[in-house]
């Protein structure tokens, strides 16, 4: 079965190069991401639930599958769904909410690794691996293309093993993820020996502060960049300290510092 040209498009962005892949939490993020120019954006786990009205990870899987409906249907670029665990545990449910994600006409998808435990953050990793194989014979069955991304979470929950999290993302890609994803490197050191561990695999690094360059991470063979949550966090850090001023003083000097009303309307 041939792939839907959006999923072509998505995996030869993955082929060489490049490119940033950003996170809009909604469509009218996502369509001024597009009208910027990028050529594919990817959903945001957190971007998604503070629209809700709830913490991360509290999103439920209709909603989640609801979301990436609207999502693809508003930008005519690929869409990359952050499909946080399965939303599910065992192997066999991973497959079935993996099905149901493919369903919506995203180009990509990612499985990570995390338990939402404190004490026990990580999967086991034999686990880990099964969910991973799972999601990738789901894909496979569904001929939709979609493009499989393994998540090593480590770095996020308190397990910051930079060996640890290399022998899990090569699992991974030996469980058939095409993309690798180690969220949370904090070093230009720690991306490089990713890179270099799972090569010719393709890396996603995420970015949410000023850590490097994209034509450095370019140098350095990232092939993916992302921003996860972090252009929702500076959304709301400007509608937080609005609001606050608001709240706490009674002035209103941080709302003349907003883009004039004309210049954002316009982009829809």
């Amino acid at each position: 079965m041939t792939a839907p040209p959006l999923v072509s498009r998505f995996r030869e962005l993955h082929e060489s190069g490049c490119f940033v892949l950003p996170n809009p939490w909604d469509l009218g993020s996502a369509k001024v991401l597009v009208q910027l120019g990028f050529k594919a954006v990817a959903t945001t786990s957190c971007g998604l639930a503070w629209t809700l009205g709830v913490r991360d990870h509290a999103v439920t899987l209709e909603q989640k599958l609801a979301h990436l409906r609207v999502m693809t249907a508003a930008v005519p670029v690929p869409v990359s769904a952050d499909f946080e665990k399965g939303f599910a545990v065992a192997p066999v449910e991973v497959a079935a909410n993996v099905t149901a994600a493919a369903a919506t006409g995203i180009a990509g998808l990612s499985i990570e690794d995390s338990t939402g435990d404190p004490s026990n953050p990580l999967f086991d990793l034999s686990l880990a691996v099964e969910r991973m194989r799972a999601a990738r014979e789901a894909l496979d069955k569904s001929g939709t293309g979609v493009l499989l991304t393994g998540r090593s979470e480590g770095f996020l929950v308190g397990r910051p093993d930079l060996a640890e999290t290399i022998r899990r993302l090569r699992a991974y890609a030996d469980a058939g993820a095409e993309c690798l994803y180690a969220p949370g490197l904090r070093t230009v050191a720690e991306i490089t020996a990713v890179v270099e561990a799972v090569a010719p695999k393709p890396v996603n690094a995420l970015i949410g502060s000023d850590v490097a360059t994209v034509e450095q991470l370019a140098r350095m063979g990232v092939r993916r960049i992302s921003v996860g949550g972090a252009l929702a966090r500076v959304a709301w850090t400007g509608f937080l300290q609005a609001a606050k001023e608001i709240a706490e003083r009674g002035t209103f000097a941080e709302l003349g510092r907003a883009m004039p009303f004309p210049e954002i309307n316009t982009k829809f």
